[in-house]
């Protein structure tokens, strides 16, 4: 009987837990804007192309400018080889 009450608890203490929130870096801009909400809360929005960008929307607010890790930039597909064959001499 017991065995099965703890299952039970376990159960639902796993379906009602809360999930974590995943941080929000967007990969498709190289700079964010750190907010701070309180001494310790803070969020990213990364939603600026160039730091004097950022840095405008950063102005009088608790907030500051930093580089996007997670930035993958514009990437260009590889440059094809020329498949001729060798000249022989």
């Amino acid at each position: 009987m017991r065995i099965s009450a703890l299952a039970i608890l376990t159960v639902a203490t796993a379906l009602t837990a809360a999930p974590a929130v995943a941080q929000t870096y967007d990969p498709k801009y190289p700079v964010c804007l750190q907010i701070y909400q309180g001494f310790t809360d803070y969020y990213f929005e990364c939603a600026y192309t160039s730091l004097p960008q950022c840095q405008m929307s950063a102005s009088g607010r608790a907030a500051q400018c930093v580089n996007n890790p997670y930035y993958t930039g514009t990437r260009k597909p590889p440059r094809q080889r020329d498949r001729r064959p060798r000249r022989e001499y």
